[in-house]
């Protein structure tokens, strides 16, 4: 015994449908559980923006902005993802004459971008 119910009306459409399933009573004879399954569906979320909690702050911030503005965002970012990689290709150097493991060099780099959001170079 199979029946299906559906409803209109909202955003996507609710749909459910009834399945009855066979149980037994207290008594020991067969009767019949429903089972509803009901669908809805999830409601649209806004995206987050991605924004730098650093736009404006440090000393280097109101240089940065200017050039960025000057070059153009995707020339600018180009040119920063440069900059950044020679900067840990740098420290990976460092920590190979000084004889740093993996963990430390990983530690100096995170440090490496915190101080650039301080100073702000990634505003």
């Amino acid at each position: 015994m199979a029946t299906s119910i559906s409803a209109t009306g909202f955003k996507g459409g609710l749909s459910s449908s009834f399945h009855g399933s066979w149980g037994t009573s207290m008594a020991g004879e067969a009767v019949a559980l429903p089972s509803i399954n009901v669908r809805v569906a999830r409601p649209l979320r806004p995206r987050p923006m991605m924004k730098n909690v650093n736009e404006g702050k440090g000393l280097f911030a109101p240089i940065v902005v200017v050039t960025r503005n000057i070059v153009g965002k995707k020339r600018f970012n180009q040119l920063r993802g440069k900059a950044i990689a020679l900067h840990s290709q740098i420290i990976t150097e460092f920590c190979k004459s000084i004889g740093a493991d993996p963990k430390q060099r990983q530690g100096l780099i995170r440090l490496a971008k915190k101080n650039g959001e301080r100073l702000g170079f990634l505003a």
